[in-house]
């Protein structure tokens, strides 16, 4: 029974403290309700049945963007360019760094105050051409070549050279590369594979024969 009023108080103390201050107010460790510093500062003095409380401006790279008790003032962000931000806003006393994704990088996390993380847009391979460019929102959609088309550098997919009527299809097509049209005579010379022999080896092979049919070059006694 005693422990249970004992909580009571406390909690009855507690919503009495809580309930004095203002909207205005904020309470202090000691549980005194002192008016709140302004946008750009924080308290640097509690108030006192003397004085009113004691504000400080937000240092540079410090914000503070509401009415506050608070003693130390909000960082500002960064707007790294390695990680595909710029800064459409800088930060002042009472705002925060507003960041946007810089050429091709698209926002993956976009929040109030404007980009907090980026990423670079997907290049398609070869063999895919670029279905939806990318946008500082949305990344790039890639799709594959259909058949009878290439890309070769994963772009756009072109459709495959058609050989006239005096050519021949010298090389088949593929995702990736072209028809290669040439001459009828072109077809023919690239079906014949001629060996060299360098002539060192050459040499080499009439001796090893000579060496092997001796009697051909004997004169008979």
């Amino acid at each position: 029974m005693f422990s249970t009023l004992f909580v009571f108080e406390i909690v009855a103390v507690f919503t009495v403290r809580t309930l004095c201050c203002r909207v205005d107010e904020y309470i202090t460790r000691d549980g005194q309700c002192c008016p709140m510093c302004h946008e750009g500062t924080v308290v640097r003095r509690d108030c006192t049945l003397q004085s009113g409380t004691r504000c400080v401006p937000c240092e540079r790279g410090t914000f503070m963007n509401q009415a506050n008790g608070l003693n130390k003032c909000f960082t500002c962000t960064s707007c790294d360019p390695a990680h595909g931000l710029s800064a459409l806003q800088t930060c002042t006393a009472v705002n925060n760094t507003v960041c946007e994704v810089i050429n091709g990088h698209f926002c993956k996390s976009l929040t109030d105050t404007g980009c907090s993380l980026a990423e670079k847009h997907t290049h398609c391979i070869p063999g895919q051409g670029i279905k939806e460019p990318g946008t500082s929102r949305n990344d790039t959609v890639c799709e594959d070549c259909q058949p009878g088309y290439f890309s070769p550098d994963g772009v756009n997919c072109t459709a495959w050279t058609i050989c006239s009527e005096t050519q021949v299809q010298v090389k088949e097509g593929s995702q990736t590369i072209d028809i290669v049209c040439g001459a009828p005579g072109a077809l023919s010379a690239s079906r014949h594979h001629y060996l060299l022999i360098p002539p060192f080896l050459l040499f080499f092979s009439l001796v090893c024969l000579m060496s092997k049919h001796k009697c051909l070059f004997c004169i008979s006694a």
